[in-house]
């Protein structure tokens, strides 16, 4: 087996409620990429001396107390619990990616840290599919989840944030700033099958004269000839034009580069990534 047909696309879910849309993302990219799907889910499981330690440091009891044993035993109860409620969510997650018509998909069960674990098993994928707000936290409209940031920083794979509903991306808005991420991006853009035959819209926010719009002209070039390609240039805030375009474009996904690497590009950069994440109501591609 060769190392191409090693690769597959990870989808990571929670008991959120944005489990069936990132279930619908990744039988997508599955399709197009004629790839198969790992669905994972994470426990992050205590050693007990640490939960130990944790309780007697929440309540001040001393290690020895029955409430102190009740508490751990009770503790131990719920991880067991835990991990029977994600064998029900990655059995529910394959039955809907099975009926979406992918037939090759893995199921993982994994303790640890939620980072940790997705940069360990997003060696050999293609796309990491997470949903944009983890269990607890699915109703807090404005945030994004930390661990889709820390993911997203630390991640050399491009990172596909699920919308809470899935619809069928039938559009590509392409905020590009012309950084070698967004390079990065148009060259995936122009090139994978992921995208093949959908419309792209270039959005260029925050840009006016000449070298901007020569910058413009020859992200446009990176296409076929026959594919459909138009182009947006805007001298205003990224944190507004972009969303705008996304919203009057119907069942668009949003594609960009992300989190620059050197401390100012993260810190101007980095910003305009989160507040895109966190405003749009469309699925969001970032590429490191």
């Amino acid at each position: 087996m060769g190392e191409t047909a090693m690769e597959y696309v990870l989808a990571a879910i929670d008991a959120s409620a944005y489990a069936t849309s990132v279930c619908g993302y990744a039988g997508w990219a599955a399709r197009r990429l004629s790839l198969p799907v790992e669905l994972l889910h994470i426990v992050q499981r205590q050693d007990p001396i640490t939960a130990r330690k944790d309780l007697s440091g929440a309540i001040g009891l001393g290690v020895k107390s029955d409430l102190m044993e009740e508490l751990v035993r009770l503790s131990e109860e719920g991880s067991r619990t835990e991990i029977e409620k994600g064998r029900i969510l990655l059995a529910a997650g394959e039955q809907l990616l099975r009926e979406a018509g992918i037939t090759d998909v893995s199921t993982l069960h994994r303790h640890g840290g939620v980072i940790e674990t997705i940069l360990d098993r997003e060696a050999h994928a293609r796309v990491v599919v997470m949903g944009k707000r983890g269990v607890g936290h699915e109703y807090a409209s404005d945030h994004i989840g930390s661990t889709i940031e820390r993911v997203v920083r630390a991640s050399a794979k491009p990172v596909l944030v699920a919308s809470r509903e899935f619809s069928e991306p039938k559009h590509i808005v392409f905020a590009y700033d012309a950084s070698p991420a967004a390079e990065r991006a148009l060259e995936q853009l122009a090139n994978s099958p992921l995208f093949e035959g959908l419309p792209v819209t270039i959005v260029m926010a925050e840009a006016e004269g000449d070298t901007k719009r020569e910058q413009l002209k020859k992200a446009e070039t990176a296409f076929a000839s026959d594919h459909p390609v138009t182009a947006v240039m805007e001298p205003g805030k990224a944190e507004k034009v972009i969303p705008g375009v996304v919203a009057s474009t119907d069942r668009a996904l949003l594609l960009m580069g992300a989190y620059g690497h050197s401390p100012i590009r993260r810190m101007i950069v980095g910003s305009t990534t989160t507040e895109m994440v966190r405003t749009v109501k469309a699925p969001v591609l970032m590429v490191r």
